[in-house]
């Protein structure tokens, strides 16, 4: 790994997409087949405000240290960097959980009641470089609760595993091999980079 993305200068813009495989086959009658591959990615775009050189230069520097698509880095979007539930703890899994779980037994909440996690928050687990959705707001009690997630695991969890809610890092690469910059008669640069999560 290549270090985590500049915080400095903060992108004006974030576009996250979720990609998914899925093969579909319509049959002459209406009937649908259809396969998915479990190989959900988190995209992101990041997008910049004008900058003048001096900033421009510690974001593209960072860029064309990655080599092209080569290099990964972690990259913390900003803009949604806090969740939306109300959860203040150090939460933890509660329990094996294997690869394929979406619903995730966790424990340590730092109190009980409705909206801990709120569906949309990204949630991250400390053995995972892969990022989750939580899909269903979370209501904990006795400091436990059940969290569904989105895509299924990738790998197994273990007990007491941590669990990040806030500013939870995308561990990515670049999309492409060419990054473009735009440099205006007005002297400023801007500038625009698609990342994809790595696994």
């Amino acid at each position: 790994m290549s270090g985590a993305f500049p915080t400095s200068p903060e992108p004006n813009s974030i576009d996250i997409s979720s990609t998914q495989t899925t093969f579909v086959s319509d049959t002459m009658n209406g009937r649908r087949q259809v396969r998915q591959i479990q190989d959900q990615r988190w995209q992101i775009t990041a997008s910049f405000p004008p900058m003048l050189r001096a900033k421009f230069n510690e974001v593209f520097a960072f860029v064309v240290s990655q080599r092209g698509v080569k290099g990964t880095f972690t990259f913390t979007p900003p803009i949604i960097d806090d969740a939306l539930g109300t959860e203040t703890g150090s939460v933890l899994v509660n329990g094996v959980h294997a690869v394929g779980d979406t619903t995730i037994a966790m424990d340590a909440f730092a109190g009980d009641g409705a909206g801990r996690f709120k569906a949309g928050d990204f949630i991250k687990f400390a053995s995972h470089d892969k990022v989750y959705m939580v899909v269903a707001d979370v209501t904990s009690s006795s400091n436990a609760a059940t969290v569904t997630i989105e895509p299924p695991l990738t790998t197994a969890l273990a007990n007491n595993e941590a669990v990040t809610y806030d500013s939870v890092p995308f561990t990515v690469a670049l999309v492409n091999d060419i990054q473009t910059i735009a440099l205006g008669g007005d002297g400023f640069y801007r500038f625009e980079v698609d990342m994809i999560e790595v696994i």
